[in-house]
Formats: C-alpha cells, structure tokens, sequence
C-alpha cells in the first residue's frame, strides 16, 4: 500500500477533514480540559449531593431539638431531662450508677 491509495480510501478523506478534525478538538476540550468540563461538573453534583445530605441530617436534628425544647417546657420533664443526661441530683439524695457486663462468661 502506497499513500496514494490510502489517501483514496473514504475513512482517510473524513478522518482529515477540517471540519472534523476541529470537531473533534473542540469537544475533546469540552470535555476535560475547559473550566466548564465534564469532570468537573461531575465533582460539583457530587458535592451537592454531599451537601444536600448534610443539610437533611441537620433540618432532622433541629427538628429532633425542637421537640426536646418543647418537651422541657414542663418542670417535671426538665428535671428528668437534668437526671438522665447530665447525672444531676437533689441536695438529699445519692445516686447510684449500675453498669451490667456484657461479656459472656
């Protein structure tokens, strides 16, 4: 095979075409190195979805927070509130803290 005959060939004739060959740069650009890429589109719905996430663990804690809030309002559950969480007690009063063992013998 000469470069005569391969230059006649169909697939060399648009292969060197310079609407193709311009074509083809343009959109390889496009796609990975433009600041506007596809890669980085790709990372940005990664991240939005990552911070849609992290906004729905948020918008259930304040909801969760808002509940206890309300729930305080009574005296005797903010005293409950006050036992259970942070070990409080009455003046006249001992506490004992009863830890089981979970390790089966």
């Amino acid at each position: 095979m000469n470069l005569k005959s391969i230059k006649n060939k169909p697939t060399f004739k648009i292969a060197t075409n310079i609407y193709v060959i311009i074509l083809t740069v343009f959109v390889v650009w496009m796609l990975f190195f433009d600041e506007n890429s596809y890669l980085t589109h790709r990372e940005f719905n990664k991240e939005i979805d990552e911070l849609k996430s992290w906004i729905d663990y948020h918008e259930k804690k304040i909801k969760k927070d808002k509940e206890t809030i309300q729930q305080l309002q009574d005296s005797l559950q903010l005293e409950r509130y006050a036992r259970e969480k942070y070990l409080m007690k009455k003046e006249d009063e001992d506490i004992y803290i009863i830890e089981f063992d979970t390790i089966k013998k």
